[in-house]
Order: structure tokens, then C-alpha cells, then sequence
């Protein structure tokens, strides 16, 4: 009984594995033999010069050209020092690289012919010239084939990207590569060697002897294997809702005002409309264009008939036309309507009363008043 406690439960799936020996947890470390790439130097270079020239040409889109003669001076610098030689057209749109008799490495060649393809296809040139190391390595993926409708195409190509570049962002964290999406390829440059994240969660839990027997799923990633139903899209909607109503409310409070947002509110679903009434009959058949023509008795006419009837609507509507459009344009010549002045007589009227409103008498009447005055005291 003792035995059967300690043996570990093995997956049925994985009874069929071996052990490997030789991977160890020092497999990714640079000094390791399995992954260390040594450096081609000069002195390895044990015949010489090449009895033969290789070459290699790709052409170019035309809106890399500026972008190319602005820093064909950076890639000349960069292929001199690995005894290449490279030619940029401009007449024919095309990039070329050759050996030269400096050339000791026989397979910068190939790296080259890998630059100036990364060039065009509109990867910049500091991250191109990264292809010359020894430990990089590069392919351009053709998705515009994988796809006929076009707009599915840009779909599909937009799935790469991700909102603001997340999900590309991923996978070069992921990978350690270097991902650029450009019209219909995928270019991509990075080591030979990918990340093993799995690999490396379960190394670190089989070294605990009290996880040892227990399984792993908990701290394993995971990943939905299908997609939620309407139901549990709504329930997850109305709880966001809920939430962001709850965080509207605590501010209102706290900044002293009433909250007119209330959960019930946000999570109340917008009403439908009403069902329409079932009919097991169909709807009536509408009427065909000959029905029509044989109601309005276009459909006897003959040949002539039918195009002077034609020509007589036409006219019949350029004349409607034609009469709209001049009394747009005398609007433009109508005078405006002025309102004409008062007579002096009905001004001089309105004058006094006014002063009569303001409690003013009359210039006249202030005389006679004056005379009154002047006359008592007199006497």
C-alpha cells in the first residue's frame, strides 16, 4: 500500500514518453553545446578567396524608395565589413548584393540576400541589420493567398495586430522575435531557439516534493476551449454595469451630489419590441412590373407610344424643374418690405404724450402761470 502512496499518477497521454537526459535546465544557457553558436572568424576561412561571384536581386515597392536612398548609406557601412558589395536601382526598383574578392564568409551571402528582402518588405534598417549575426534568422510568411474575399483578408490580418498592437506585442514577448504585418507578408526575425514557458512552470513545481503527486492544472496556464453563451455574455454585461454604476455613485457622494445612476437602472436591458402576430399564411404577393404596366395600360402601347409617353414625362419634369429653379433665383430680386414713416403730425402727437406721461405741462401753460404771478404781486 505504501508503494502505491508514493509512485505518481501518470498521465495516459504521456505514458509513452521518454526521458530526456540532455534536457537539462542548463540547455538555454549560452555557454551550453547543444544551443552555443560559434562565431565564423577570417582565419577559419582555410581556401581563400571564391572561384565564383554569387548574386542575389529583389525588387521593391516604390513608397520605400525615399525611405531606402536616405539609408542605403547604413547598409553599404554594414555589408563592407563582411567584404559584400550592394547596388540600389532606382530606375528599375531593385536591390542587389554580390561577393566581392574581400568576401571570407561563405554564407553572408545568404544573410545579405535576407537583408535587402526584410528591406523591402518594409522592416527598418536597424532591425535588418541584426540578420547579419550568426545567431538571428529570418522568414517572410505570404498570408495574402490564405484568403480570396478581401475584406475577410484585412480581418483576419487585423487579428495579428490586435487592438493598438497588443496581441503583436505578445507575441514578441512571447517568442523573442521581432513581428512586422506589411500589406500581405508577415516578416519575422529572431533566434532559432523559442521561449519554453510551460516547460519551465513544470521544472520549478517538480522540484517541491509535496507537489510532486498533486496536479499541476492550478498553476498551468489555461485557456477557454469555448465561447460563452448569450446568457453568460449578458450576466457578465449586467455585472460590469452594475460596477461602473456603483464607482458613479461613491464619487456623486463624495463630491455632494445626488446620484441619479443606480444599478438597477444601468443593468435594466433596453426593451424589446413587440412580437409580431403569427400567420401560418404568407403575405400577399406584391404585383410585377407587367401588372403595373397592364393597370395603367402602358403595356398595349405600341413601340412609339411608349417612347413619346416617356419623352412627354421627361419634358413634363425638366419644366417643373426649370420653373423651381427661376423662382429660386428671382427671390434674389425681390425687394425687401420697408415700413413707411409717419406723417410730422402724428410724431408731434406722440411727442406730447409722452410728456404728458412724465408729469411735464406744456411750455405755454407755464407762461400764463409766470403772468398770474407777476400780476398779484403788484398789486
Amino acid at each position: 500500500m505504501a508503494e502505491d502512496e508514493t509512485t505518481p499518477i501518470v498521465n495516459k497521454n504521456k505514458r509513452h514518453r521518454k526521458e530526456k537526459p540532455w534536457d537539462t535546465d542548463d540547455i538555454d544557457q549560452p555557454l551550453d553545446i547543444y544551443w552555443k553558436v560559434e562565431t565564423f572568424k577570417q582565419e577559419d576561412n582555410i581556401g581563400g578567396t571564391f572561384i565564383e561571384e554569387s548574386s542575389f536581386a529583389t525588387l521593391f515597392p516604390k513608397y520605400r524608395e525615399k525611405y531606402l536612398k536616405e539609408s542605403w548609406g547604413t547598409v553599404t557601412r554594414a555589408l563592407e565589413s563582411h567584404g559584400v558589395a550592394c547596388t540600389l536601382d532606382l530606375i528599375h526598383g531593385s536591390m542587389s548584393v554580390r561577393t566581392t574578392r574581400k568576401t571570407w564568409d561563405p554564407y553572408i551571402i545568404l544573410k545579405a540576400r535576407d537583408m535587402i528582402k526584410l528591406l523591402a518588405r518594409g522592416v527598418t534598417v536597424v532591425q535588418a541589420v541584426k540578420i547579419l549575426e550568426d545567431s538571428m534568422a529570418c522568414d517572410i510568411i505570404k498570408i495574402g493567398g490564405l484568403v480570396r474575399n478581401k475584406e475577410r483578408f484585412v480581418k483576419r490580418r487585423q487579428r495579428i495586430i490586435g487592438p493598438d498592437g497588443s496581441t503583436l506585442k505578445a507575441i514578441e514577448l512571447l517568442t523573442g522575435c521581432y513581428v512586422l504585418v506589411q500589406g500581405s507578408t508577415v516578416s519575422v526575425m529572431g533566434p532559432f531557439k523559442a521561449l519554453k514557458e510551460e516547460l519551465m512552470i513544470r521544472r520549478e513545481l517538480a522540484k517541491d516534493p509535496k507537489l510532486a503527486t498533486e496536479s499541476w492544472d492550478r498553476f498551468l496556464p489555461r485557456f477557454r476551449k469555448k465561447h460563452l453563451s448569450t446568457s453568460d455574455k449578458t450576466a457578465k454585461k449586467n455585472e460590469r454595469l452594475a460596477e461602473h454604476a456603483e464607482k458613479q455613485a461613491e464619487v456623486a457622494t463624495m463630491n455632494g451630489e445626488p446620484s441619479t445612476v443606480t444599478a438597477e437602472s444601468s443593468s435594466k436591458p433596453s426593451e424589446k419590441p413587440k412580437k409580431k402576430v403569427y400567420t401560418p399564411f404568407p403575405p400577399a404577393q406584391l404585383p410585377r412590373k407587367v401588372d403595373l404596366q397592364m393597370e395603367s395600360g402602358e403595356y398595349f402601347l405600341k413601340a412609339g407610344e411608349k417612347e413619346a409617353r416617356i419623352a412627354a414625362a421627361r419634358k413634363e419634369k425638366q419644366a417643373e424643374t426649370t420653373k423651381k429653379r427661376q423662382s429660386e433665383r428671382a427671390q434674389a430680386f425681390v425687394a425687401p418690405v420697408e415700413e413707411a414713416e409717419a406723417p410730422v403730425e402724428e410724431k408731434r402727437k406722440k411727442k406730447r404724450k409722452a410728456d404728458t406721461a412724465e408729469g411735464e405741462a406744456p411750455s405755454k401753460k407755464k407762461k400764463k402761470h409766470k403772468e398770474v404771478t407777476i400780476a398779484n404781486e403788484s398789486e
